[in-house]
């Protein structure tokens, strides 16, 4: 096994790219090489948020005996007891969900998934600064592919055991740990800073669309039986795995490319960084920054728990919202499993824009903790305005969930991209570019903690009343906002510095 202080091994020339080059008869540009990584690095995280929507939208289905206590919460209605009859003789769900306690083992099996996902994050992002990143994410999507159908496989087995739903579960959040600090790292290879706000926020749809298309897959193919809307993400995301192996470019030295000669080194310059996002020229002779290194580059504390109630609140719109739609009387009607699935996605769109928005606005301001913390102030009367008043019509739900994504998942998908970007080449490295896998895992890994005690939380307290749920989301959102006062702070107080020197320097002039 590799020691820890060993550079990262050299990605060889992907099968997919040297065929490509026999067949045209010479070396693909550098563009063309950024473009496929945008690309397949984008379909592949794509496909990881896919398979994580399955449990969300077979939840329902699983445990559909517990809507009574889930509707308690909202005023009743003339339609509250037909609509109760209605919801329980469409299935028996499925053991031991379907039980008393269903609620409960549904955000038990949530936690197990995204336990195991933060811990296996500061793991992999240690592999991911050390080993082959073409590699080692081609074994991370097949293994996610795998456990995800091993779920659904449950389904044609007559699999009642809750054991068995926790170590599937368990196992698949460890492979899914592997996505996201590895295509993090590969884009950072190939892009330096000008306009990184935006181009990260474009490119971070892929979270949005990956959880739309999972909506729509598991939801479209949830009549024929809830396995399917496991085996097919599942399948989804071991392809695109093949994909990867065939096609992605890791680095430009593993193209054969020499930064300046190929003029990479020189198209940095012109974008106002001296080197590239990741590496030196000398990269290879680097060391990889170590975890503790990491922790103590400013600014990776307080964003890293910053996301851990930023993901708390989008990861409990990730696994629930599904769930809460079937449940809630939308101008006094209730909606299918299937078209409450569909109607989520809603929610992810605004996640699209949001995080475009906040990349834009940052690089604007060129200020990521204003923008970061505006976000999610902003967020706090979008979750209770979706509370109170996502029941008066279906139009009215559709506009408030929109905007509830929209500033939940954009400080999400700013600090997730960019700001770790920004990190991991941070100034107090000393020029060692060798970070960036590992402050992008530390602050998702922390973030995913979050991320695992939301759904978990929300299992228990939805049984009482959803209005506690949503009292704990409003003040996750303003905890994530408090916790980047000394940064806004910082950032306000060296514009106005720089606003002075400005002024003094026209004074001057004149």
């Amino acid at each position: 096994m590799a020691s820890l202080e060993e550079p990262r091994r050299q990605s060889s020339k992907p099968p997919g790219i040297r065929l490509g080059e026999c067949v045209y008869g010479s070396s693909l540009s550098v563009r063309t090489y950024q473009a496929i990584v945008l690309i397949v690095t984008f379909l592949a995280y794509a496909s990881y948020h896919a398979s994580r929507k399955c449990t969300s939208i077979v939840k329902s289905v699983l445990d559909p005996e517990s809507s009574e206590m889930r509707i308690s919460s909202w005023p009743a209605s003339v339609f509250l007891k037909a609509n109760r009859e209605k919801l329980r003789a469409s299935s028996d769900g499925w053991a031991p969900f379907n039980g008393a306690d269903g609620t409960e083992l549904l955000g038990e099996i949530d936690l197990a998934f995204l336990s195991f996902y933060a811990f296996g994050m500061y793991f992999s992002g240690q592999l991911g600064d050390r080993l082959d990143l073409r590699l080692f994410l081609t074994a991370g999507m097949v293994g996610t592919g795998l456990f995800t159908s091993l779920f659904g496989a449950a389904y044609w087995l007559n699999i009642h055991i809750y054991v068995y739903f926790l170590v599937v579960q368990m196992f698949a959040g460890l492979f899914q740990s592997t996505g996201w600090p590895s295509v993090v790292a590969v884009v950072g290879e190939w892009f330096g800073k000008k306009k990184r706000g935006l181009i990260m926020g474009i490119w971070n749809a892929h979270t949005s669309v990956g959880n739309i298309s999972g909506s729509l897959i598991a939801s479209a193919v949830l009549r024929y039986g809830w396995g399917w809307s496991f085996l097919l993400p599942g399948l989804l995301i071991a392809s695109m795995g093949l994909l990867v192996f065939l096609v992605l470019p890791v680095s430009p030295e593993s193209m054969g490319l020499n930064r300046d000669r190929d003029g990479l080194l020189e198209s940095f310059k012109k974008e106002g960084v001296e080197k590239p996002l990741l590496r030196q020229m000398n990269g290879d002779k680097e060391k990889a920054v170590g975890f503790i290194q990491a922790w103590r580059i400013p600014g990776v504390a307080p964003y890293a728990l910053c996301l851990f109630f930023s993901k708390l609140v989008a990861y409990t719109f990730l696994y629930w919202l599904p769930f809460y739609i079937s449940r809630t009387a939308i101008d006094g009607k209730y909606l299918s499993d299937q078209t409450a699935g569909y109607l989520s996605t809603l929610f992810d769109v605004g996640g699209v824009v949001g995080g475009i928005l906040a990349g834009h606005i940052s690089d604007r301001l060129d200020a990521r903790a204003i923008t970061a913390a505006s976000f999610m102030y902003c967020a706090i009367p979008a979750l209770f305005f979706y509370r109170a008043y996502g029941d008066v019509s279906l139009y009215v739900n559709i506009i408030l969930m929109f905007f509830a994504g929209m500033f939940v998942n954009g400080p999400y998908a700013l600090i997730t991209t960019a700001v770790s970007a920004d990190l991991g080449t941070h100034s107090s490295l000393d020029g060692n570019s060798r970070a960036l896998a590992t402050v992008t895992a530390i602050i998702d890994g922390t973030g995913s903690i979050g991320a695992a005690l939301g759904p978990l939380l929300t299992g228990y307290i939805s049984v009482k009343s959803w209005n506690g749920v949503f009292l704990m989301l409003m003040l996750s959102a303003l905890v994530a906002g408090l916790l980047l006062t000394r940064l806004v702070i910082a950032e306000v107080a060296a514009k106005i510095e720089r606003a002075r020197s400005v002024n003094s320097h026209m004074r001057l002039g004149v």
